[in-house]
């Protein structure tokens, strides 16, 4: 770089509150205050924030419906050396809405990037669920489309993590229909308007929350946490076939000994065992 050319500006992501004001860092007042510009997902509801803290900066738009010509506009204006902070609607930007091509587009045109960390919607409900959070998956909002979901939920099944999705809450009932069907009665937990003045939270299985939730109309940002699959699946009868295999051809084990051995190691009924070794003999005497 010569010098008359002039740094590019960083690109701050920064964190806003989920609903409560008061949610908002030290650090996140401090950036937005000392920016250039402020890129929202909506400018009327950070307006609101902003004026509540007496903070006044220039307002762009950048969403779902004008990212990519907008993120032209955004990464030229950090390229010539100003400094701009992303914020969405509420929360962290880039999870679940369109902030993410915004940091994608920033790196690789290597113009730095800052965090400012703070609240997320999925990690507040997460946190006061009681489901187990050492490990969990994320799938923001399921298709809308009702066979597109189930197969979505299909899919996540067997998965003993626990799962975490957003959703509108005109769909929510349907939602919870499909998981119980396809996923069985297991243990869920809705949260609304978190952090808000009408937060909700709740907690049972499926039934029992559809049964809570009644004929209520409910309305606000809805986060859903299902428990993970509790049971290991049922082995498919290939696996069963190898370790039949194994034991009778590679360890010299009878019949017999063999489907004792797999019914144990695989915790399946030896008449299953059984059944899979009939076919495999048959196949060895053609």
């Amino acid at each position: 770089m010569s010098l008359s050319e002039k740094p590019p500006g960083t690109l701050y992501v920064v964190s806003t509150p989920i609903g409560n004001l008061e949610d908002i860092t030290l650090r996140a007042l401090r950036v937005l205050k000392e920016v250039d510009l402020i890129a929202a997902e909506d400018t009327r509801r950070t307006r609101q924030l902003l004026t509540h803290y007496g903070i006044h900066k220039p307002l762009i738009s950048y969403h779902e419906y004008n990212r990519r010509m907008r993120g032209k506009t955004l990464l030229q204006e950090l390229r010539k050396g100003k400094n701009i902070a992303l914020v969405t609607d509420a929360g962290t930007p880039g999870i679940s809405d369109p902030g993410e091509d915004l940091v994608r587009g920033a790196i690789q045109e290597s113009i730095p990037l800052i965090p400012i960390p703070g609240p997320a919607a999925l990690v507040a409900a997460l946190c006061v669920s009681g489901l187990p959070t050492e490990s969990f998956l994320f799938y923001g909002f399921l298709p809308s489309k009702t066979a597109a979901r189930k197969k979505w939920l299909a899919s996540l099944k067997d998965r003993p993590e626990t799962l975490v999705f957003y959703e509108s809450p005109r769909r929510l009932d349907s939602l919870l229909g499909d998981a119980g069907q396809i996923l069985g009665d297991r243990r869920v937990v809705v949260a609304r308007e978190m952090t808000k003045v009408y937060e909700e939270v709740y907690r049972g299985t499926i039934s029992e929350v559809l049964d809570q939730l009644g004929e209520e109309e409910v309305k606000g940002e809805v986060t859903v946490i299902l428990e993970g699959c509790t049971s290991s699946p049922a082995p498919e009868a290939s696996s069963i076939v190898e370790a039949l295999k194994h034991y009778s051809r590679e360890m010299g084990l009878s019949m017999k000994e063999s489907v004792g051995r797999v019914a144990e190691e695989l915790g399946v009924s030896r008449r299953q065992v059984y059944q899979e070794s009939l076919k495999l003999k048959e196949e060895s005497e053609k």
